[in-house]
This record gives C-alpha cells, structure tokens and sequence, in this order.
C-alpha cells in the first residue's frame, strides 16, 4: 500500500476540519483508496491549539524549512488565507518537490500563474478544488467530467455570507444592517466584512472558475464587481411583488462576441433553481453545448465541507501521479487575444422616488425611449411620501449595460425623479 505523508500549513477552522477527516478517515481510505495518508507536520503557531486536536508535540514544525526539509511529507495542505506568507510557504513547498493543495481562493486567483511555474518546473501537482463553492466539487466537474463540452455559460451563488444575509432580508423583512451584525454574532461574517460584502470573495472565485470553463485566463481585474451593501428591504419587497428573488450572482458568459464577466445582486426569477439556495448554501449553474444545463449544490463554506474538498484533493494527487495543470497559457494578465465585454445584455429593476404630478411617467418613458430601453412590468405606488413622492418601479426587456446608465444619468438631472436603485435581473 501506498504511504502519503502530508503537512498542513495552518489550524484554523477548515485546517482543523482537514485533519479531523484525514485522522478519523485513515483506515476507511486505506480500504478504499489503498492509500495511507499520514500527517507528518502541522505549521501552527498555537502550540496548545495543535495539541488540542491530537496532534503529537513532535509533529508541530516550528517553520516552513522543517517540512520542506522532511522526506516524509509529500503533500503540503495550505490553509492560512491570504497573500503572505501562505505565497513564500507555498512556493517553497512547491521548489522543496512538494506538491501542494490550497484553499486560498484569493491567492490563487492573484498569483496563480506563479505558482503553477513553480509547480511545472519541480513536477509537483497543484490542486486548488477548495479555493471555490466550499465542499462542492465544481472544479473537479469543469477538469475532470465536463471536458467534453464547451462552457457557455456559468452562474452561481458562491458566497454564502451575503446568501445567508439575503435571505434573512427576504424571509424576515430585515434591514441589511440587522442581518449583517446577526451574522457577524454566528460566525458567518467577519468582523471586517468587505471581501464577502463588497463582492471581492466571489469576484476571485470567478476569475478560477471562468478561467478553467472557458479555457483563457481571466484576471481579476476584468470582473465587474458589486456588493450588497445598497440593498434595502424595499428592494427586496418589491422584488417579491414582481416574482424575483435577490441573490448576489457570479455570472461569466462565453460568446462569440467575447466573454463577459460579473459579480452583482441579481434579481433571480422565483422559478429559477438559484431562487431555493437560500442560508449559507451555494450553487453553480452551469450551461455546455452538449450537456445543456447542470446545477452542482452544497455546502460554500465550513470546517467539514471545505476539508471534505481539501481531502478529495490530497486523494486525487496521491492516485494520479500524471499531474496536468492549465488548458491555457495561465500568465499575470489576460491573453491579448481575448476580447471582453463591458457593455453587456441584461433586463434591468429601476426604482424611482418620483414627484407626485402629472407628466412625469411621460417624462420617464421619453428618456427610456431615447435609450432604446422597454419595459417589461411596472409598479406605480399610490402612497404619497411627507416630501411628496411616489415610488415608481420598471423592470426593462434585455437591453445595454452603458444605454441603462445613460438613462440614469438623464433621469437623475431631470426634475421630475431621483434613481433610487438599479439591479440587473435574470430570468
């Protein structure tokens, strides 16, 4: 039988949850997989924190050397987060001959072709199925099950802090800044919220993704990025009214225009299977030429589920020796001959605060009409505000990214109405 060993970088939560599978797992993947996974080394600062889980005191390296320097390991677990040190750590794992599994999504997306140099040069496998969606396995699909087609198009859920935020709003009637202190109490969002909130978490999850579905590196830099943090409970009431549910979506599109990608709350029509993932669940929708649509669901975040996809990862490298890395030229930036969009299709809710008189819906509809935008719905509130308004609400037909901003524009220096908010909606 074959005998692993692996170290991991980091106890936190999720490192925690890795070695509590791995330990309490041995003997079931000695059986199943004939393999003996041990763990050699853990790198945790907090001594009392490694002891605390089993681990033996002679097992606690004190430095990145001391496992780069044991021939016993030959699998180095990264779970520190963040750019630095887990990019010295790891690049001195990968240059030692280790090879490597990450969950770091933020420093994958960033230095992923550095990394990857590293890796090809010392033959070492780099495996990085935890850096998304938590313990759903959507990479291993877009490497391993879904290579037969081309990805037109993905589009997911994939931050559970700002779904479970989401949906305490809409099931509660919550304001956003309720739910946000509520979840920062439980765990499920730091006490600087911004990447998750500000869309930075999903943003660098859909570089990855979108790179491996489409088969061409997309930077960071070439996502459109919005949060949540403008949304209100009227929004998502009004949402309700016109059978939407609001989600933040991760969207990347492959046309023959040019690829399009983007993180931004998203109204999601109710019927649509996105419109149940509700709490901290995430879940990729994904549409190939052959396949047509596929749904993969679970768990985005926590100790066990990310460490189900870290152990998945630690067993793949350790049975298939041939490693494979990019179907792509994986370089800092974007391929020069790869075109992107930035002035994309979508149907769009506009919400006004509207003067009570006559003219102005005339006044609105003049400005859509000289955009090229229709509507689809419409709500006109009856109820008067002290200042005299009423809120209006139009959900547009597909039209142009840079034609709904130039409405807004033209409407906000009108006199008849302010812009109150702008989401885009898929159906």
């Amino acid at each position: 039988m074959k005998k692993v060993g692996v170290a991991i970088l980091g106890l936190g939560v999720v490192g925690g949850g890795t070695y509590q599978i791995l330990t309490e797992h041995r003997e079931f993947y000695q059986k199943t997989q004939n393999v003996d996974i041990v763990v050699e080394n853990v790198l945790e600062l907090r001594k009392e924190r490694a002891l605390s889980l089993g681990v033996q005191e002679n097992k606690i390296a004190s430095n990145i050397q001391e496992i780069c320097s044991n021939p016993d390991v030959d699998i180095v677990i990264e779970v520190m987060g963040g750019v630095e040190p887990a990019k010295s750590f790891v690049l001195a794992a990968l240059n030692a001959g280790k090879s490597v599994v990450t969950s770091n999504k933020e420093l994958f997306c960033k230095y992923s072709y550095e990394l990857e140099k590293a890796a090809r040069k010392n033959n070492c496998g780099l495996f990085f199925e935890a850096s998304c969606v938590g313990g759903v396995p959507v990479i291993r699909a877009l490497l391993d099950n879904l290579q037969g087609n081309k990805i037109l198009s993905m589009m997911g859920i994939i931050n559970g802090t700002t779904n479970y935020i989401l949906t305490k709003m809409t099931n509660e009637g919550s304001s956003y800044e309720d739910v946000l202190k509520e979840a920062q109490k439980l765990g499920y969002a730091e006490a600087n919220p911004t990447a998750d909130v500000e869309g930075y978490d999903a943003a660098y999850k859909l570089s990855i993704l979108s790179s491996l579905a489409f088969h061409t590196k997309i930077p960071f830099s070439k996502i459109h990025r919005e949060g949540i943090t403008g949304i209100t409970a009227d929004d998502i009431n009004y949402g309700k009214q016109l059978g939407y549910v609001l989600k933040l979506l991760a969207i990347g599109k492959n046309t023959d225009e040019g690829i399009e990608v983007r993180v931004h709350p998203t109204y999601v029509k109710a019927s649509h299977p996105l419109a149940t993932v509700n709490d901290s669940y995430n879940a990729v929708y994904i549409t190939g030429d052959s396949v047509e649509d596929v749904m993969l669901y679970g768990r985005g975040a926590g100790a066990l589920p990310t460490g189900s996809a870290i152990v998945g990862d630690v067993i793949y490298c350790a049975t298939h020796p041939n490693f494979r890395y990019s179907t792509f030229k994986n370089t800092e930036e974007a391929d020069p001959n790869t075109k992107f969009i930035d002035n994309f299709k979508s149907a769009y809710y506009i919400r006004l605060s509207a003067h009570d008189k006559a003219g102005v819906l005339a006044k609105v509809s003049s400005i859509f009409s000289r955009h090229n935008i229709s509507v689809a719905q419409m709500i006109q509130e009856e109820d008067v505000t002290a200042d005299g308004r009423v809120p209006l609400i139009f959900i547009t037909h597909m039209t142009k990214e840079k034609s709904v901003n130039k409405a807004v524009e033209d409407i906000n220096l009108s006199d008849v109405a302010d812009v109150v908010s702008v989401i885009r909606v898929v159906s």
